[in-house]
């Protein structure tokens, strides 16, 4: 399925408000606003767009290229009559889409999963899908908003000045190719926008709304839209199955580290691996065995628990999620925890020369091996709400007890804690994962 972004407007509104003086190359978190339109329909699915430019397209151009290196396949439509209204920008690419497509627009930001849900949604012959928000939050601006009036499963009445409305209209279309007869037929009467054709579609029956219900979407027109953007962004980067040290600690010191990293052009794969080197040199401390390299060691420790969750961050705010960058991350988070564990038993080892403290040391690397081993399987139910944990025991509670161990010089019972405590965690996981497959209930 091909998708059609319209961006040949001037933006006359936004254009003081931003360097480079137009809104789709507007940054958000390391990205264009156009980007981030392409990056979330392309982790929808779509690799295919067709995008009409106006006003600054060739700066368009050299910004996306052809695709190429982002994975997709772009194709120009020049529309010079730039200000007029949007549906004519729609009309601009009659020729080239035969079928059903998605239309966007180049400055709206949305979670991806709206379009996974739309492009699954069904229809009738010639009829097109309206995405719409039946319950704006207070970031959205009302007044600026285009409504929606619906009566009996389909769209009736949509434009800027309705006073009786049910939804708000997203900007994100599934629609027929009968959308351009109808801005055809919408012209005629002098109304050349996209609502207007949307309005024929609705007095022929041919519009069906598709509530957005809780997932995300702005339309950015303003510098304050853009911080209330980069607000709930950054909100949503706290996953379900953060433990509490991660949301009431990592996160707060995480986020605003992943916020100056986004605009850099260093990967998540980079941030995961200098974790990695932060637990080698906290291994290295505390093998010292004396007070202060543990204090050190356990504050870089911490500092790497830190950074752990923002590689994630990162990856998730600038589309770079891939299964290879997280089983790097497992791959050198456990690693990183045999150095730990071992840096920590050979420096106590040094001081008191006990064999126990070998013994100790092995149990809580089995204990931190056996937790991470069940923690995938483990957090599935969790996502899935199935059950409800109250406390979940992961690494970032394991770095942490690390750190209370160094500062208190403890190691000695930080490490029979580890041990006691994996382990548990670990068997328990087993015992809850065999009662949801004897019930059955994996939904």
């Amino acid at each position: 399925m091909k998708a059609l972004i319209i961006i040949a407007g001037k933006s006359s509104r936004f254009r003081s408000l931003i360097k480079n003086g137009y809104k789709p190359l507007a940054q958000l978190l390391g990205l264009s606003l156009i980007e981030r339109v392409l990056f979330a329909a392309k982790q929808a699915g779509i690799d295919e767009f067709i995008i009409v430019i106006g006003y600054f397209g060739e700066k368009i151009k050299k910004k996306l290229g052809n695709g190429n290196r982002y994975a997709v396949k772009i194709t120009y439509v020049e529309n010079k009559d730039w200000q007029r209204a949007n549906g004519y920008s729609v009309l601009k690419a009659k020729e080239m889409l035969k079928e059903r497509f998605i239309l966007l627009m180049g400055d709206h930001i949305f979670d991806p999963r709206i379009l996974k849900e739309l492009k699954k949604t069904e229809s009738k012959e010639g009829e097109s899908i309206l995405v719409v928000d039946q319950k704006p939050k207070e970031y959205i601006d009302l007044d600026d908003a285009t409504k929606v009036k619906i009566e009996n499963g389909h769209i009736v009445d949509i434009g800027k000045k309705i006073e009786d409305y049910d939804a708000v209209d997203c900007g994100i279309f599934l629609l027929s190719p009968s959308i351009f007869e109808a801005i055809e037929e919408s012209a005629k009467g002098g109304d050349e926008t996209l609502s207007g054709g949307i309005r024929v579609l609705a007095r022929g029956g041919k519009m069906r709304p598709l509530d957005l219900k809780d997932h995300f979407w702005m339309d950015i027109d303003t510098r304050e839209n853009l911080q209330n953007a980069e607000r709930l962004l950054c909100k949503k980067l706290s996953k379900p199955t953060d433990g509490p040290v991660s949301k009431f600690l990592n996160r707060p010191l995480s986020i605003p580290i992943s916020k100056l990293l986004v605009k850099t052009r260093i990967n998540p794969n980079t941030i995961s691996f200098f974790s990695f080197l932060l637990c080698l040199l906290s291994a290295f401390f505390f093998s010292l065995g004396h007070y202060l390299p543990i204090v050190i060691g356990g504050l870089l420790s911490q500092f790497s628990s830190v950074m752990d969750g923002s590689d994630g961050e990162v990856a998730r705010l600038k589309f770079q999620q891939s299964d290879y960058g997280a089983w790097w991350d497992r791959f050198l988070d456990r690693y990183a925890d045999v150095f730990l564990i071992l840096g920590m038993t050979f420096g106590l080892w040094s001081l008191h020369n006990r064999v126990e403290v070998w013994i100790v040391g092995l149990i809580a690397l089995v204990g931190s091996f056996m937790t991470s081993y069940t923690a995938i399987p483990y957090d599935l139910i969790l996502t899935r709400g199935k059950k409800k944990v109250n406390l979940r025991f992961g690494r970032d509670i394991r770095l942490f007890l690390i750190l209370i161990g160094a500062l208190t010089n403890q190691i000695f019972y930080t490490l029979i804690l580890l041990g006691i405590l994996t382990n548990v965690v670990a068997l328990r996981r087993i015992y809850i994962l065999r009662n949801v497959q004897l019930s059955g209930d994996y939904s």
